[in-house]
């Protein structure tokens, strides 16, 4: 049995392929699960380049925490020393 991937070069294709995987994941079929799972691979293969992650900088990520938390600069003193130590971390220094 030949079973038919598509290779992804575009969004266009990308929209095509992850249709695929979404009509596969309801088939009970062994070959079809493979097809879903090697098609799934190349989906995620096209985001992890098209899209690729990029982490946040330490006061970005410090900033997120702090809002989510409530808590203000204040707070981190205990943690890193001093407000001064606190001031620079949170400007990348």
């Amino acid at each position: 049995m030949k079973a038919t991937l598509i290779v992804i070069e575009n969004d266009a294709d990308h929209a095509e392929a992850k249709a695929l995987v979404e009509k596969l994941m309801g088939s009970s079929e062994p070959a079809d699960f493979a097809r879903m799972t090697a098609q799934a691979r190349l989906v995620e293969a096209y985001e992890c380049t098209r899209w690729p992650r990029r982490w946040p900088s330490l006061p970005d990520l410090l900033t997120y925490l702090m809002e989510q938390h409530g808590l203000s600069r204040a707070d981190l003193v205990p943690l890193l020393g001093t407000p001064s130590r606190v001031s620079e971390v949170m400007n990348s220094k």
